[in-house]
């Protein structure tokens, strides 16, 4: 079955619930102050897009965000951090991260994005796993997650990113 990719409005129920259902699972493996979730209003906010994998009727199967990465324009590196990144537990398994993450990192690239990083937890077994195949190196902590026990971060350089 088809899966597009699109960039969306977070505020939408169907969306909102996969937002819910991220935060039940972040919240099962780590204590509240280790969870680094934004929300819908912060995923409303200018330079972030929200990406959602829809299938051939429309259901809404997975969501990531993408913040910041604005071309520079001074020849400085353009990053942008990965957050979010959710598939339902119904869907998963069928490579609907695989093509979320693919058409981010293909849009990325369009906006001149070089490198994406993000942050998980030493308990998302799956996510470092997928990640890692993903081709993303894990990488020193950064930002608010300095110092953090129950922080992983990785990054991946974007190849073919527009100047």
């Amino acid at each position: 079955m088809p899966t597009t990719i699109t960039i969306e409005s977070p505020r939408q129920p169907e969306i909102t619930e996969l937002l819910r259902l991220s935060g039940e699972y972040a919240q099962s493996l780590y204590p509240p102050e280790s969870n680094f979730l934004l929300s819908v209003a912060e995923l409303e906010q200018p330079g972030v897009a929200v990406y959602v994998a829809r299938d051939a009727t429309d259901r809404a199967l997975g969501i990531a965000a993408l913040v910041g990465g604005a071309d520079t324009g001074d020849g400085t590196t353009s990053t942008a951090e990965l957050k979010r990144m959710f598939v339902h537990p119904g869907h998963r398994g069928r490579g609907v991260a695989g093509r979320l993450l693919a058409g981010i990192e293909t849009d990325a690239a369009a906006r001149g994005i070089r490198e994406i990083v993000l942050e998980t937890g030493p308990e998302s077994h799956a996510a470092l796993s997928f990640y890692r195949g993903a081709g993303y190196r894990e990488v020193p902590l950064f930002g608010q997650y300095l110092g953090e026990a129950f922080s992983v971060c990785f990054a991946k350089a974007i190849p073919g990113a527009v100047r």
